[in-house]
């Protein structure tokens, strides 16, 4: 996926999670926040980030923060910008084999998952997680204690014992990590859920992307460490 009219810019406070105030071409600007998360390990004081520049005068923000620079790495921190990518990635890679049907935001029960593919053999639920911490190369999820996401993967294990197929895709939105896994310290409950869905069968897969200050694609799957 592609971004346009990117510019730089430095970090310099987030009064809240919506909101940063950015130092943009020397003057101090507020941008649109695309990632609800904490990040406090990303948006330190003078951070470089990248912004992405609109031109619709009825936006409250000129600008939406897109990536920024953590020593030397580049991550991209958009929270819309997974299952954008992962959308790409199925529709070229057919991971899952030819799909007759991929159908994003798909309700099932009382659940709604990221995306539902039908092949010759299979019918896949599919949750997609963004992955934004990094820890010695090794990259973690979540970052913040997460029920949601408990919720989510238990919900995949409902779809397995139901009869379907179910997988989560962990989009790391940076290159070069040794591995993925779950961020025990933070939330155990999450990877506890992670390894029991594991052990019921639903495919765990941490896909690895390449990033620039306008462009973020899926690469390669990285080794998952439960």
């Amino acid at each position: 996926m592609k971004y346009q009219n990117i510019v730089q810019g430095n970090f310099l406070a987030r009064p809240n999670r919506f909101i940063a105030h950015v130092l943009v071409e020397g003057r101090e600007e507020i941008a649109h926040v695309k990632n609800t998360g904490r990040c406090r390990e990303l948006l330190t004081e003078k951070a470089v980030v990248y912004l992405e520049r609109h031109e619709n005068t009825k936006r409250k923000t000129k600008f939406s923060l897109i990536a920024v620079e953590k020593g030397k790495l580049l991550i991209n921190m958009d929270s819309q910008a997974p299952n954008k990518v992962v959308q790409e990635w199925l529709t070229a890679e057919k991971y899952f084999g030819e799909a007759k049907v991929l159908k994003p935001e798909c309700k099932h029960g009382a659940s709604r998952f990221d995306f539902y593919l039908e092949t010759e053999t299979e019918k896949i639920f599919v949750e997609v997680k963004g992955v934004t911490l990094e820890e010695n190369g090794i990259a973690m999820f979540p970052d913040a204690p997460t029920e949601r996401g408990v919720k989510h993967v238990q919900e995949l294990i409902e779809c397995k014992a139901q009869g379907f197929s179910a997988a989560i895709i962990f989009v790391v939105q940076m290159a070069g990590m040794k591995e993925f896994t779950p961020n025990v310290r933070t939330h155990p409950r999450f990877a506890e859920v992670l390894g029991a869905a594991q052990k019921a069968g639903v495919k765990i897969l941490a896909l690895e992307c390449a990033v620039k200050p306008d462009e973020l694609h899926i690469t390669n799957a990285i080794a998952v460490k439960l």
